[in-house]
């Protein structure tokens, strides 16, 4: 018992952190991928981003999200600069969400694990096969996102804890996310079908809200994962100087340790509880 003490006190904790910034890294650089390629493809290429193929300035006057993140140098690589740094706080995410929320006996956790999966491997198909490369490519990455994230958000919302603030954002949301869809198809059936000058503008503002609120519904994992900790622990004493003492002087370890106190993930109790 006593070996087995000292063994757990030999671990060194080299970082931990609250694991609600995994959260706002996936929020900060998702959103700074959009919006900068926006500001980016706005101040370079205006008239060209806002044409399509049957109107330009001034009948149309805003960009879709295609045309900004996919049609030119630079905002484009801005874009996949940012989406790829996101990549890893995305597979963290659903990473996290799967471990609290996973029970014994319980399919809808995996399900929505691999759904989640699934939406981050076609986030990065429309994003590395831009509609200049390859448009019927695109769409389908595209499309197949969009229909990926009903089962995402029913998923997420059935697996939170009820009358938390969290599900109530979850709900409000994914509520505004399926009514902009309604007329994001009738506006890209008026600027594809019957050529309505100034449609595709709207239906750009449509696809513009609908990122606003994807990004916006997987931010209220922060409230979940406040409660988790993730740390890194050295637990065979690799980190020690030859004479047994950290390499790094401990005022720079402590620096990156916060939250001791907090959640440990192997010996937590039921967060819902």
């Amino acid at each position: 018992m006593a070996s087995a003490y000292k063994d757990k006190e030999s671990h060194r904790t080299l970082l931990s952190f609250n694991a609600s910034w995994v959260s706002r890294a996936h929020t900060i650089f998702a959103y700074l991928a959009f919006v900068g390629a926006l500001i980016v493809g706005l101040s370079l290429h205006y008239h060209k981003i806002v044409r399509n193929e049957f109107y330009g300035y001034p009948h149309e006057w805003f960009p879709s999200v295609s045309a900004t993140i996919g049609d030119r140098y630079p905002e484009r690589s801005l874009f996949m600069l940012f989406i790829a740094i996101t990549s890893g706080p995305r597979f963290a995410l659903v990473g996290l969400w799967y471990l609290l929320t996973a029970r014994p006996g319980k399919a809808l956790p995996k399900f929505v694990a691999a759904t989640g999966i699934f939406r981050t491997l076609a986030c990065g198909g429309f994003t590395y096969v831009t509609s200049t490369d390859d448009h019927d490519r695109h769409d389908v990455f595209m499309i197949s996102y969009i229909v990926a994230t009903l089962p995402w958000t029913v998923g997420c919302i059935a697996l939170s804890s009820p009358n938390s603030r969290a599900v109530k954002h979850r709900k409000r949301l994914a509520a505004a996310f399926f009514a902009t869809i309604v007329p994001l198809v009738h506006l890209y059936i008026q600027h594809k079908v019957h050529r309505v000058p100034g449609a595709y503008t709207k239906y750009a503002f449509c696809e513009w809200f609908l990122i606003i609120l994807d990004v916006a519904f997987d931010a209220v994992t922060i409230y979940e994962f406040s409660s988790l900790e993730i740390a890194i622990r050295d637990t065979q004493g690799l980190s020690n100087g030859p004479a047994g003492t950290s390499p790094f002087p401990i005022q720079y370890r402590d620096r990156f340790t916060f939250w001791e106190r907090g959640f440990i993930m192997g010996e937590a109790n039921d967060p819902w509880v």
